[in-house]
């Protein structure tokens, strides 16, 4: 028997105990003297600010669980996943590290240590009709980690339980990248941008509060057995719905392009759960109304982005012409795009379209380039004395970011940059040093999928700027996500 165990104390091990939902399953069962209370984390979207007093944290990848945690636990709680449907199409190969490399070893430490096991699935799975079971990474392998739980369960006579959750808000939310749909809104409504919804914002969705999540976890750990623990409030709100709670208006609402993996609505069935004596009692309206009642809504801002672009058509590739499609996308939102002149038959100062508009500088030929980190930061400056933009955006780490990032440090506007389709295999020293002091220079910077982000960051030696944007933090997050798939969808095309 392990040392730390005698026969009063229960050991119970969390994965992913420092995340959203996961502190707040350690805080719960931390508050039972009886229990002992390990988590293992490896922190990618967990933060230590999420620690809570008396558990025991350790660091980690679940496909290390068994040199993390040597201890024989009574129950595993297995929440330690991605979690994010439409980015998973991004990351592919972070996913699978996670999801399927993850949770088979943590399946074979259950078997092991021949413990109870409580799985987190994902009511992904009942999407559409199960029509969207394989629409996105994320879907996938949790629908394929729920099956193999259940065939190892049944096969080894093993306690276990399969949980699935139906999009939990609450205390610690995410935001960013990895933010969860409630947490974006209020991030919007304090900072007063326009409020993003996807495409066509009448999909529904059974919100449910993490503390009755919490409830149902702690009866399913105590006396659940076997599939089909449906974990959600069986109320549904629309998207729109969810705007509309937060007073957003119509004409406050940007219609981003409707994403791969995005269910329309969601089979829901607590059978199981309430047979426990488990009932969602926290309901969507009530959180909305307390939090907009107690915060203020933030100064209404302009739907409006300050872009940097070394070049614009007619010399474009990849980048430029999957922005063009993102501005057509978005034909409520005005892009004010500081570039080059670049040829002799280019105007300093045109409309694209109804939405874009190019002020260009240089002398018209090639050596504009060279030209533009500062020309490009004056022409920047005059723009910006003349409209409040959301955030700088810079199309790629090239001669228009040194602009931006000027830009940024003098006026103190948060700059994101973007990553369409960089090759590093043959960059030369000097310009490895340069990229590296432009991305060191943005408040984030993202590329079109894990692999090439992955790239870029061994190439500088770093990890890549997540920091926040401030006030257009969410905005930008719909806008990031919506103009990598657009290159995604060009690339697979080619």
């Amino acid at each position: 028997m392990d040392s730390h165990k005698d026969s009063k104390q229960k050991t119970i091990l969390v994965t992913g105990g420092a995340g959203f939902i996961g502190s707040h399953l350690c805080e719960r069962l931390v508050q039972n003297p009886s229990n002992r209370v390990i988590s293992l984390d490896n922190y990618f979207t967990g933060s230590k600010d999420n620690h809570v007093p008396g558990v025991e944290y350790r660091e980690g990848h679940t496909k290390d669980i068994e040199r993390h945690v040597p201890e024989t636990p009574d129950i595993v709680y297995h929440l330690g996943e991605y979690s994010r449907v439409e980015q998973s199409v991004l990351e592919p190969d972070v996913v699978h590290d996670l999801n399927t490399f993850g949770t088979r070893a943590v399946v074979g430490f259950w078997k092991n240590k021949q413990c109870k096991l409580v799985y987190a699935g994902s009511s992904t799975k009942f999407g559409d009709g199960g029509a969207t079971r394989d629409t996105s990474p994320y879907a996938r392998t949790k629908a394929e980690n729920s099956e193999l739980v259940r065939d190892t369960g049944e096969s080894t006579r093993l306690p276990y339980a399969i949980t699935y959750f139906y999009n939990v808000y609450g205390p610690r939310e995410r935001s960013g990248v990895y933010g969860t749909v409630i947490e974006h809104f209020k991030r919007m409504y304090l900072s007063g941008t326009p409020c993003a919804v996807v495409a066509p914002g009448t999909q529904v969705r059974n919100f449910t509060h993490v503390g009755d999540i919490i409830d149902a976890l702690i009866l399913v750990g105590d006396r659940g057995q076997g599939d089909e623990y449906g974990l959600g409030n069986e109320r549904t709100y629309s998207i729109l719905d969810v705007a509309g709670m937060f007073g957003f208006k119509k004409e406050e609402i940007v219609m981003f392009p409707e994403r791969l993996g995005n269910r329309m609505v969601s089979r829901i069935d607590t059978t199981k759960t309430r047979a426990l004596g488990w009932d969602a009692k926290r309901a969507l309206s009530d959180y909305i109304e307390r939090f907009t009642s107690t915060n203020s809504r933030g100064e209404k801002r302009e739907k409006r982005v300050l872009v940097f672009s070394t070049t614009m058509h007619p010399i474009a590739g990849l980048a430029e012409d999957s922005f063009a499609d993102l501005a057509q996308a978005l034909p409520t939102v005005q892009f004010d795009v500081v570039t080059t002149r670049f040829t002799k038959s280019t105007r300093r100062t045109e409309s694209l379209t109804p939405n874009i508009t190019l002020y260009r500088v240089g002398i018209g030929a090639s050596i504009d380039k060279f030209l533009l980190p500062t020309l490009g930061f004056f022409a920047a400056r005059r723009v910006a004395s003349r409209h409040t933009h959301l955030f700088a955006w810079s199309l790629m780490a090239s001669y228009a970011t040194l602009a931006a990032a000027l830009f940024k440090r003098t006026k103190r506007v948060p700059l994101l940059v973007t990553l369409a389709d960089h090759n590093l295999d043959d960059l030369f020293f000097v310009h490895r040093l340069l990229l590296k002091g432009m991305i060191s220079s943005a408040d984030q910077v993202y590329g079109t999928h894990g692999t090439q982000e992955a790239a870029v960051a061994r190439t500088i030696g770093k990890s890549l700027p997540r920091n926040s944007l401030g006030e257009g933090d969410a905005f930008a997050n719909a806008l990031r996500y919506a103009y990598a798939d657009i290159i995604r969808r060009r690339q697979e095309k080619a």
